[in-house]
């Protein structure tokens, strides 16, 4: 059977495994997630804190960002852009981006899709085991279709 042959619901910050992932700085849930790699993958990311992920490009994988809450900052190749609640970003596959929640409040959120979703599922699998954010290995990156291309952006 189709894993996805019948609607299903999500309430408010509920994952799709009803699993629990920590980024250290961050959690997210797997709002949707693909049966295999051609599909999308969609999660929430909630910031407790400000920061955000390393500098990277994604060979395979369009991501798409909506801003829930809070204020973020996003440099997409060498445009820069100030997001807020209602915004969204499209950032191409094999262009440089970075991104980071700058807000004063509590708490950011944001959700971002992977079109297709490649092995972005298994990479955060992999790294969220650490509770915190992923580390700058080259190769870890690499093995999950990305180019590790420098820090997180400088939010301090």
């Amino acid at each position: 059977m189709d894993k996805y042959a019948a609607p299903f619901r999500l309430a408010a910050n509920e994952d799709q495994y009803g699993e629990i992932r920590g980024l250290g700085i961050s959690k997210i849930t797997f709002k949707l997630t693909s049966p295999d790699e051609h599909g999308v993958l969609i999660l929430e990311n909630t910031f407790q804190t400000k920061g955000g992920p390393a500098r990277h490009l994604h060979y395979d994988q369009d991501e798409w960002f909506y801003v829930i809450d809070g204020e973020f900052v996003f440099e997409v190749g060498t445009e820069k852009f100030n997001l807020s609640p209602g915004d969204s970003l499209f950032a191409p596959r094999n262009i440089p981006h970075v991104w980071a929640y700058i807000g004063e409040q509590h708490y950011g959120k944001i959700l971002i899709t992977f079109l297709p979703a490649g092995k972005m599922e298994s990479f955060f699998r992999e790294v969220n085991k650490a509770n915190a954010m992923p580390p700058q290995d080259p190769e870890l990156w690499h093995k999950h279709g990305m180019q590790l291309l420098g820090p997180p952006l400088d939010v301090s």
